[in-house]
């Protein structure tokens, strides 16, 4: 298992460095939120791993969250709870304590994912529901076309689909979730269909998978991307993705029930 870092992150990346700032670009998007909130049921007690600055989590149940970042748990809204401080291997809660379990954007910075599955469906009574992307799909976004170094980051870091669901075990469902034009939720594939925005380094750093690439890489997108905008180059290739009110991509909801 991976050491945790000084602010507490036990993953791939430290949140310490990458995460102020990020509670401003990735706020939970309401369309994305009603996918997680079918999911959960009728669930009352609900606990949210890898929970971060609180997205996600509906008030309208009593979620416990469990975040290992100080960074991140400082930037929870004073009307969320706090977040304990744990990491998803290893959850200090005993067998069948929730009525459900979740976690969002979060399973690909685990140190061993199927071990923190594991430990969900341990905890959990019912419904697990995991908001992931598939690594199957990720290349597929035009953004491979300017900078595929972060996309075969994220290949490379989310896990396959069917290994999660086999670590979940039980009953499993996939859905893809479409992604809305206007996201508020501000990871890679929320801009479509405004690649302005990933112009903005404050968008970049919002989304982990760019802080595995160099500054290089960095500073190659953002002078290709903004010539290309500028003389229409990514208009007349990806335009029409304007167009679209939704973007089916990679972003999917793994669902697990007990058999």
């Amino acid at each position: 298992m991976n050491e945790r870092r000084t602010d507490g992150s036990a993953g791939d990346a430290d949140y310490g460095t990458i995460g102020v700032g990020y509670a401003d670009y990735r706020r939970p998007e309401p369309r994305i939120e009603e996918f997680i909130s079918q999911a959960l049921g009728d669930a009352r007690t609900v606990l949210n791993v890898g929970a971060g600055a609180g997205s996600y989590e509906s008030t309208a149940r009593e979620v416990t969250p469990v975040e290992p970042s100080a960074s991140m748990r400082a930037q929870r809204p004073a009307h969320l709870p706090p977040a304990i401080d744990a990491v998803a291997e290893n959850l200090p809660f005993d067998d069948d304590a929730f009525d459900a379990a979740m976690t969002t954007f979060s399973v690909h910075q685990w140190s061993d994912v199927r071990a923190g599955l594991r430990e969900m469906r341990r905890v959990a009574r019912g419904p697990v529901a995991v908001l992931t992307c598939d690594p199957d799909l990720v290349r597929d976004f035009w953004l491979y076309a300017y900078a595929p170094e972060v996309l075969d980051t994220e290949a490379r870091r989310y896990p396959a689909i069917a290994d999660v669901a086999d670590a979940l075990g039980g009953s499993v469902t996939v859905r893809p979730v479409p992604i809305p034009v206007d996201c508020t939720d501000g990871f890679n594939e929320a801009y479509y269909a405004r690649p302005e925005m990933l112009l903005d380094p404050g968008a970049r750093q919002a989304c982990s998978a760019w802080s595995f690439v160099g500054e290089a890489a960095c500073e190659r997108f953002a002078r290709d991307l903004r010539r290309d905008l500028d003389s229409g180059a990514w208009e007349a290739r990806f335009g029409a993705l304007r167009r679209q009110a939704f973007y089916e991509g990679s972003l999917v909801l793994v669902r697990s029930v007990p058999e």
